[in-house]
C-alpha cells in the first residue's frame, strides 16, 4: 500500500505490506510523523490507498458498504470527545434502550478500569458528563476520559479493535490493567495498538516499527531487542528512565 496526502511531496505510507490475523495483538511504533495514525485511517477507509489494496478476508475493502464495514471496527483515537450525555450514552454512542445495553456498558467500563470511578458519581452510569448543557454535569480527569474512550471500542464488540495511544493519560497501574484487557480482547479479535510507550507494546504478538512511512523492522519484542536496531534503541532510551 502507498498513500500520499493531497499536496504532499512525500508518501505518508510507502510499500506497506503485512497480514493481520484474528487473535493477534499487533503494535505499531515509531516517532511522530512515521505514518502510524495514517495506517489506522486507511483501515477505517477515511482515505483510500493511492497504490495497492487493503483486503478483508481476501476482498478489497472498497467492495464492502463502508458503513457496514466500519461496524466491524471498534476504535479509540487519541483525539476523542466527551459528549454532553450520560456516561452510558458516551460509551454506547447511542441511547441505552435495553438491559442488554446496560450490561454491555458495565462490562466495557470494568474492562477499561473506570467502573468503580463511575459508581462514585451522583447517578452512576446515568450521570451527565460535561457542563455544556447541565451545570451539574460531571467533569472527568484526563485518565478517566481516556478510559471512557477505550470503553467505547470495547463495548462495540467488533471483530477489529484499533487503539491509538490508549495509555498516554494513564498511570502505570491503569496501563497494566489496559495491557491485560488487550490480551483478553485479542483472544478472538484482531487488535492493533499504537503507542509511544513500549511498555504497552512489548506484549504484542507482532510489533511493526515505522519510519518515514515504511516498515523498517517487525517481529516480537524479544526478536527486535536481539536485532539491536531502531526498536531496541528506542526501548533502551525509555527503560533508562526507570533504572
Amino acid at each position: 500500500v502507498y498513500f500520499k496526502y493531497d499536496g504532499a511531496e512525500n508518501y505518508a505510507l510507502e510499500n506497506i505490506s503485512l497480514v493481520l490475523n484474528r487473535g493477534d495483538r499487533n503494535a505499531l511504533v515509531g516517532i511522530n510523523g512515521s505514518g502510524k495514525s495514517t495506517f489506522l485511517k486507511l483501515l477505517m477507509r477515511f482515505y483510500d490507498p493511492e497504490k495497492g489494496e487493503i483486503l478483508l478476508n481476501g476482498v478489497n475493502i472498497k467492495k464492502y458498504d463502508v458503513n457496514k464495514y466500519r461496524k466491524h471496527i471498534g476504535v479509540a483515537f487519541q483525539d476523542f470527545a466527551m459528549f454532553s450525555a450520560t456516561v452510558a450514552e458516551n460509551v454506547l454512542l447511542d441511547e441505552v434502550k435495553t438491559a442488554e445495553d446496560r450490561d454491555r456498558v458495565t462490562a466495557a467500563l470494568k474492562k477499561s478500569d473506570v467502573y468503580e470511578d463511575i459508581l462514585k458519581l451522583k447517578n452512576g452510569m446515568d450521570t451527565v458528563l460535561t457542563r455544556e448543557f447541565d451545570e451539574n454535569g460531571a467533569e472527568l480527569s484526563g485518565g478517566q476520559r481516556q478510559k471512557i474512550a477505550i470503553a467505547r471500542a470495547v463495548a462495540k464488540n467488533s471483530d477489529v479493535i484499533l487503539l491509538d495511544e490508549p495509555s498516554s493519560a494513564l498511570d502505570p497501574i491503569a496501563e497494566y490493567t489496559l495491557n491485560k484487557t488487550v490480551t483478553e480482547l485479542s483472544s478472538d479479535k484482531t487488535v492493533i495498538i499504537i503507542s509511544h510507550r513500549l511498555s504497552t507494546t512489548r506484549f504484542a504478538d507482532k510489533i511493526y516499527m515505522l519510519a518515514n512511512g515504511e516498515i523498517i523492522e517487525s517481529g516480537t519484542h524479544e526478536k527486535l531487542i536481539k536485532q539491536n536496531g531502531k526498536y531496541a534503541e528506542m526501548f533502551r532510551l525509555q527503560a533508562e528512565k526507570y533504572r
